[in-house]
């Protein structure tokens, strides 16, 4: 086992698929102790099963703030401490902003921006205490919106926009704070769509391409958290080489 990351410990948001599960995989092989969290217990504990090192799967609901502290208390407990936080949990819900049902809209500010917030919270006064590293997984969206993604791409512009303040305010105490921007990636993001029409346009969109996979964006995580303590990579941006827009 590579032990780049041995003695550290990461707590992982929405790590049931996806960028995530793949991330706590990433983290582990590099020799971190990885709490895995989500709302899926049963493919938690196949996570942590498949895991080359030692994994703790965490029943996580980010939109829940008392989850989220419970999740960060649970990790301390059973590691003894928090280096990395990587905030990956999020939903997209595309569709237009005339008619749309906005309980929608709802969900994915609770569960992408507060969400992370609420991690964030939780978790920075262990990370103080470490010099850790905060992991913001964002998006293109979060760079430039386009039409029927308004309220995702808000979510993720306001991602950015927390993390850069954050990063100011802790950055002078060692903690690094790290945003990665994933163009199209290969995973359940876009079955989230209730919308037929979005829904069959982001199917033609991946078809069109050779999209990413999350161990892409894994690898470009443990890249950031990897580097010397005087080295902060702060932005990442990726995307599919054939993806053109946005």
């Amino acid at each position: 086992m590579n032990t780049t990351l041995n003695g550290k410990v990461a707590l992982v948001t929405g790590a049931s698929s996806g960028i995530g599960e793949a991330t706590a995989l990433a983290l582990s092989a590099a020799g971190a102790r990885v709490a895995a969290g989500g709302r899926r217990a049963d493919r938690l504990k196949l996570l942590a099963d498949q895991a080359p090192g030692e994994l703790l799967p965490l029943e996580l609901d980010v939109t829940d703030q008392e989850s989220v502290r419970a999740a960060v208390t649970q990790t301390v407990e059973r590691f003894g401490a928090l280096d990395i936080l990587v905030n990956n949990a999020g939903v997209m819900l595309n569709g237009p902003i005339a008619g749309a049902d906005t309980t929608q809209w709802t969900r994915m500010v609770e569960t992408n921006l507060l969400g992370s917030m609420y991690a964030v919270h939780a978790a920075l006064p262990h990370l103080l205490e470490r010099r850790g590293i905060v992991v913001q997984v964002s998006s293109t969206s979060g760079r430039t919106a386009s039409a029927y993604s308004g309220v995702y791409a808000a979510t993720k512009f306001g991602i950015n926009a927390f993390s850069e303040s954050l990063r100011q305010e802790v950055t002078a105490q060692g903690v690094r704070v790290v945003v990665v921007e994933p163009g199209f990636v290969a995973t359940e993001l876009t079955t989230h769509i209730t919308d037929p029409t979005m829904r069959a346009a982001a199917r033609e969109l991946a078809e069109s391409m050779r999209t990413l996979r999350p161990e892409d964006i894994a690898a470009a995580v443990l890249y950031a958290v990897t580097q010397p303590e005087h080295v902060a990579v702060n932005e990442l941006l990726i995307r599919p080489t054939d993806q053109t827009r946005a």
